[in-house]
This record gives C-alpha cells, structure tokens and sequence, in this order.
C-alpha cells in the first residue's frame, strides 16, 4: 500500500517512481509549494539543500535597550550620511546663485576658492557616511551565523525556498519594525539620489555657449598683466628671460587656458628667429609671446633654458624651440605651441593683437602639423 505526506521534509507521496519522483520539483508539485508558508518554506529549503549551520551568534533582542541603542546609532549614520548629500546640492547647485562663491584671491594674486573642498567634502562624508552606517546595521543588528550550503541546481524548488528564505532574513533583521530606520533610511536614499543626479545639473547651471575649445579671454586690445595685476611693457624684462601674463579681463587670471608666456629673447636668439609661416609679425622686436599649456595632454609648461632656446614641460619632457615658432623637438607633443599675436598701446604696455589663431593645448587631436 503506498502511502502520502504532504508535510514538508516528506517524500510527498514519492514513495515509488512515477510522476513525483526523482527530487525536490518531483517531490512537490508547485501546487504543495504554494500552500506552505514562507516558514515551512524556508525550513524545507534548508533541509533539503543540505544547509548546515556550523555556528550562530546572537545579537540583541528586539526592543531591547542594547538594541533600541544600536538601532540609534544606525540612525544617526544614515541621517548624516542624509545631510552630507543635501548639503552637497545645495554647494553644488547654489554656488554663484543664492551663495557666495567662496573664493579670495591671496597676497601673491592667485585666487582661492572652498567651492571644490565644499564639494568633495560633502559627497566624500555622505559616502563614508552610508558605509559606517552600512557595516554598524550588518554587525549590530543583524543575525549573525555560519552556514555551508551544497550547490543549487536552479529548479524551481531552489527559486520558492530560496525567496522564502530572504524573506525570512527580512523578518528575522527587525528592520520592518524598526519604522524610524526605516523613514531615515527612504529620506537618506532620497537625498543621496538627488546627489547623484544633481551632478547633471552642470549641464544647466554652466552651460556651453559659443565655442569654448576654440577661444580664450584674449581680444584685440586686451592688456598683458603680470600675477600680480600690474601691466607690463617693453624694458621691463632682461634678455632672455620669460613671464607668465594673464589677460586683463574679469575672471582672466583664472581661466585655465590663458595663461601666456612672454619671453625676451637675446641678441644671439633673434639672429636665428625662424617665425612659423604667417606669423612674422605676431613679436614685437625682441618678444614673443606663446601658450603656457602643453600640447600633448595640457599640462603647464614653465621651464626655459635660454642657454637652449627651449621651452620645457616637466610632465612628459616635451621641449619646443622657441626660435622656430615654438615648434616640439622632443618629446610626446606633436603640435607647436600656439603663438599670441602681440603689440603696443599708446601708453607703451603690451596689448594683444586678438586671440589665438588656434585652439589651446590637446583640445582638438587632428588639428595642425609639425611645424
């Protein structure tokens, strides 16, 4: 006489080969599964999947004062974690607009600015934030226990047991009863989202208008300062020596690609002063006056061996002949540095003649030639 139990860790009624046999889908039929609870489940899938728990380490009882101090702690993390990226947006998105731009420009003339300390400040605490408060939950809430488990073979037994199983982790880690994690946790995950998503916002806020590769504050007319804000003229260099300039303009000194080098040449130089074709006349006597960034990957160039009539970059060791229209003769940079067309004003103080013929540093990788 064959004889059937549906209760779970049975055969099911697999006493004898036939429909029902042959393993955990044949044992039971997605019917039987169905009728279990996600307790009975979760049992059956352990028995059955030969999971063994080698070790468990309690953790404190819900509602207990060690727990209610522990789910404090967790709260706390996750809410400043919550903060950080508030904060983060409104840096982000109100520098310039409703708050100040944090920035002073310190004896020396150079500018200071906290917006990218603010910035990476912000979004650095919200992760590290997120992290401690991540790592405090698994140690100090969570059931903690050892287990080995065979390897699953993807049926249909292993997809029911093994959810009820999560859900069961669920339960077990008292977060749907902890509701003050719980709305801390939806309100950090809201914020730390509009972090995220707030980055898309510099599309907006610094939008690019006009062709921004292509140009640079230099214009006809445009006076050549010093770091320091004063103008410069002809006299005021020695003979083979170099100075930064910057164009006189608003926010001039700070833009990345005006930086100039404004070089004296000595009497030996000029003799053998090859100018780039069509440029002939972009000196004024014995000056010349080309790019500070680099054209192989924008890095500063701010070396000169007048000894060589080199211009050097300490990044990646290009060199570029100042007597030959600051044409690369070594080094990774393939493309001369472009040269600023330069004159006098009325006053005698160094003026330019427009801006550059050509883009500034490796923003275009296909425009011109060795020169």
């Amino acid at each position: 006489m064959t004889t059937t139990d549906p209760r779970p860790g049975s055969t099911g009624g697999a006493d004898e080969p036939g429909q029902l046999h042959g393993g955990p889908d044949d044992d039971y039929s997605p019917e039987q599964l169905a009728a279990m609870d996600r307790t009975e489940l979760d049992r059956l899938g352990a028995r059955l999947d030969g999971v063994e728990i080698l070790h468990v380490e309690p953790v404190a009882p819900i509602g207990s004062a060690l727990d209610k101090k522990n789910t404090r702690l967790v709260t706390l993390w996750f809410a400043l974690a919550g903060l950080l990226s508030l904060a983060f947006v409104v840096v982000f998105l109100g520098s310039g607009w409703f708050l100040p731009s944090w920035e002073w420009r310190i004896e020396s003339g150079t500018w200071q600015s906290l917006y990218t300390p603010l910035l990476g400040a912000t979004m650095g605490g919200a992760l590290i934030a997120v992290g401690v408060a991540l790592v405090l939950y698994v140690k100090k809430l969570l059931p903690h226990e050892t287990a080995v488990q065979d390897k699953h073979d993807g049926s249909h037994f292993d997809r029911v047991t093994t959810g009820a199983t999560l859900m069961g982790g669920l339960d077990n880690s008292g977060l749907p009863r902890r509701k003050l994690l719980v709305g801390v946790l939806g309100v950090m995950s809201l914020a730390f989202g509009a972090m995220l998503v707030s980055l898309l916002g510099g599309f907006i806020k610094n939008p690019n208008k006009g062709n921004p590769l292509g140009t640079t504050p230099w214009a006809e007319g445009v006076r050549l300062l010093r770091d320091d804000g004063t103008p410069i003229r002809p006299g005021d260099q020695q003979p083979g020596s170099l100075a930064t300039v910057f164009p006189a303009v608003e926010g001039g000194d700070r833009a990345y690609d005006a930086a100039v080098m404004l070089i004296r040449l000595r009497p030996e130089q000029i003799e053998s002063l090859v100018p780039a074709a069509g440029r002939e006349d972009f000196g004024v006597g014995d000056y010349v006056a080309y790019s500070k960034v680099c054209t192989h990957a924008g890095c500063p160039v701010s070396l000169y061996e007048q000894e060589t009539s080199r211009i050097l970059c300490p990044c990646h060791q290009s060199q570029f002949d100042v007597t030959q229209g600051a044409r690369p003769v070594f080094g990774p940079a393939t493309r001369s540095l472009p040269q600023l067309p330069i004159s006098v004003d009325e006053e005698g103080y160094f003026v330019a003649r427009g801006d550059f013929p050509e883009p500034i540093g490796p923003s275009f990788w296909n425009i011109g030639r060795l020169n």
